[in-house]
């Protein structure tokens, strides 16, 4: 990905040894031992009519995407959506028990009661109007100096941003807060800085004169317009043209997304002195003792431009500017628990214009959503108790064991890796810690507020108790073992800093893990995901981290150049992909996610072929077991979206569209011995042009 998720909310989006534990004699699995496994591959979705070597997504999957059909809410489906939505039925059963306990609100299950009963509420949502933001509106308007708005700012920062395990860039405050490791001193916490700002997905947005972001823009203001019309505002058109061109300033001064993942360029320690010094313009002071930070000396500022150039902007835009942009968001970033007019529109800009999605989802889906993102653990808690059996974690763990030692074999045996590179990328593998299903330790809501009647009320504090969270961290020693992910979360996650894995809950079942599945159907699909999270730490951003998360070069130079040539070579092979006419993938944008993939399904494949123990594959409906592995890897990425929302994709995320992520196959030479692919077909690389990262 670059980032280290396996799929991205956006998606979301982005693999492991055996399919289930072994028997007593460590030749057989337990679901084999049992009875036959299934097959695990969806024969009827096939198009057996498209030769494997043209296109091999549409090989797997041709017949299911010629008649899936997207849900009206929603901008894709597929897989993901097919897991996602099974836990989405769980969590609903978690709620509805919440509800019918009746527990006291000072309990995680009351406030879980509470915050789904605000969200729900929509007669006392549309009652009370606008007027729970009115505090916040009436600040705005009270501002009355550049200090005074220095102090909001901070005020308003969050830690809402995550730029090394979920590559996430974006935040509407001005500024993001992201606490981890510092890179030097792996032994401490430190706070990152990052952009923020920005309404639309991405700087691009702002500045390309392509017709379609000049549609985006236009539609962007009338939005905007909307808002401050519902709100009751003056001059809402003028607002609103304050707002699009404060933006767009501030998106000028912002890196890219390809310029952000590199964390050798982020990694820029300032002091508290520094920020007065070298980004004048905001009272940095002020900004600091608002922000809960008045007493910290050290920070990591992640895209140095554009804080100076954001600090400049707010000494030289006009007051008003500011105010209308911070009342624009201030009312945006809560519209969805705010009168049904302004989560309409809000869902008609953001969902329908810029994804091309028809239909709103149902609000019990997006008050669930909004419950798991803001109280994860409190969910989480419940979720992994009643449904991730102690079997499954046993079993995965088995099977990353095995995906492990596929991936230190792979290393072992690299030929063009001199060995004191090779000492430290092995230790980085001995030494990695992998959580499975849930944390060994939750967040206490103790000091969080959930009431049943203010649901605005409810979306502040618990980002404030995050944020508070995140805060606490930095008077902690860093943990290997802490979670980033939720397990009720259909993804996965690498962590770079820590030389850890995440694997929730809810990605570790069918389809993607299914111990009653033939093993190579598991390798194919629960196996890629777990060898695409160990490859992340040995990607473009992985491979600059040691053993101990320290942001160094651990690698010789003639090492580093064969990696970086066979990086240059998977750009190429992703830059000549044209999902949409005349929109291409950004390789390079890209490379972390697809170098994760390639390495992953190879580091899979391996544990498969161990897990044989010396016996041939059997041969199942007609299928060996190298196709059956290859098939499911396919499948997994099986996945159909809507235009706008793929070429939303394509602009702003680290993950390649899945139909391509299913072509990794074409640079793993068991997958043209399993297919009899031959050199003429549209995917055939010969075999110097294959990628062999790992």
């Amino acid at each position: 990905m670059r980032t280290s998720a396996l799929f991205l909310a956006s998606a979301a989006l982005l693999a492991v040894a055996g399919c289930s534990q072994q028997s007593s004699n460590g030749n057989a699995t337990t679901a084999t031992a049992a009875s036959k496994p299934t097959l695990g591959i969806d024969l009827a979705g096939m198009d057996k009519a498209v030769p494997p070597g043209k296109d091999f997504y549409d090989y797997a999957n041709g017949t299911w995407n010629k008649n899936a059909v997207i849900p009206a809410d929603r901008s894709s489906t597929g897989i993901f959506l097919k897991v996602f939505q099974k836990t989405e039925a769980q969590n609903r059963k978690i709620v509805e028990d919440a509800i019918k306990a009746n527990a006291a609100a000072d309990t995680d299950t009351g406030r879980i009661a509470n915050y789904y009963k605000a969200f729900m509420d929509t007669k006392g949502i549309d009652q009370r109007g606008i007027q729970p933001l009115k505090p916040e509106l009436d600040a705005i308007a009270a501002l009355s100096d550049k200090a005074a708005l220095s102090k909001m700012l901070g005020a308003n920062v969050r830690a809402d941003v995550d730029p090394i395990n979920a590559t996430n860039f974006d935040t509407t405050n001005l500024f993001g807060i992201f606490v981890t490791k510092a890179f030097d001193h792996p032994d401490q916490n430190w706070p990152y800085l990052l952009q923020g700002g920005l309404g639309l997905p991405a700087k691009s947005y702002y500045i390309s004169s392509d017709a379609d972001n000049v549609q985006i823009r236009n539609e962007y203001k009338a939005y905007i317009a909307k808002v401050f019309t519902l709100a009751g505002m003056s001059d809402p058109q003028a607002r609103a043209q304050h707002v699009l061109d404060l933006e767009t300033k501030i998106a000028q001064t912002h890196e890219s997304i390809v310029e952000s993942q590199d964390a050798h360029k982020a990694n820029n320690p300032w002091t508290r002195a520094d920020f007065a010094k070298k980004a004048p313009g905001i009272d940095w002071d002020a900004f600091w003792q608002a922000a809960g930070l008045g007493n910290r000396q050290d920070f990591i500022v992640w895209q140095p431009q554009a804080v100076i150039g954001s600090a400049k902007l707010v000494a030289s835009e006009p007051l008003q500017d500011w105010q209308d942009w911070l009342a624009f968001h201030q009312i945006d970033d809560v519209a969805q628990v705010l009168p049904k007019a302004f989560d309409q529109a809000h869902f008609e800009f953001f969902s329908h214009t810029l994804s091309g999605t028809p239909e709103q989802q149902a609000r019990e889906k997006r008050a669930i959503a909004s419950l798991n993102s803001n109280m994860p653990d409190a969910v989480g808690k419940i979720y992994a108790r009643d449904f991730f059996p102690a079997s499954s974690k046993a079993d995965i763990q088995h099977m990353v064991k095995g995906i492990l030692a596929a991936f230190h074999k792979r290393v072992e045996n690299l030929t063009w890796m001199a060995p004191a590179t090779k000492k430290e990328a092995l230790k980085k593998i001995d030494t990695m810690h992998v959580g499975i299903g849930y944390p060994e330790s939750w967040r206490d809501y103790s000091s969080l507020v959930i009431r049943a009647d203010d649901p605005v009320g409810n979306l502040h504090r618990a980002e404030l108790y995050e944020y508070h969270h995140q805060l606490a961290k930095l008077n902690q020693t860093p943990q290997q073992n802490e979670w980033w992910m939720a397990p009720q979360t259909v993804n996965a996650l690498n962590l770079p800093m820590q030389n850890a894995l995440n694997f929730p809950a809810a990605i570790l079942q069918p389809p993607f893990y299914d111990p009653n599945r033939d093993a190579a159907a598991n390798y194919g699909a629960i196996g890629a995901v777990i060898g695409h999270e160990i490859s992340h730490s040995f990607d473009n951003l992985g491979a600059d981290f040691d053993s101990d998360g320290r942001l160094r070069n651990w690698w010789t130079p003639s090492d580093l150049k064969h990696f970086e040539e066979q990086g240059a070579a998977l750009i190429k092979q992703y830059d000549a992909y044209e999902p949409l006419p005349g929109v291409h993938i950004n390789g390079k944008q890209t490379l972390g996610e697809n170098i994760a993939d390639v390495a992953g399904l190879t580091a899979s494949h391996l544990a498969y072929l161990a897990s044989l123990n010396g016996k041939p594959a059997p041969v199942i409906d007609g299928l060996t077991g190298d196709q059956r592995f290859f098939l499911s890897f396919a499948q997994t990425w099986r996945s159909k979206m809507r235009p706008k929302a793929l070429r939303q994709r394509i602009a702003t995320d680290v993950h390649s569209p899945a139909h391509y992520r299913a072509e990794t196959v074409r640079n793993l030479d068991a997958w043209y011995k399993a297919f009899n692919i031959q050199p003429g077909a549209a995917l055939y690389l010969p075999p110097d042009k294959r990628v062999h990262i790992w």
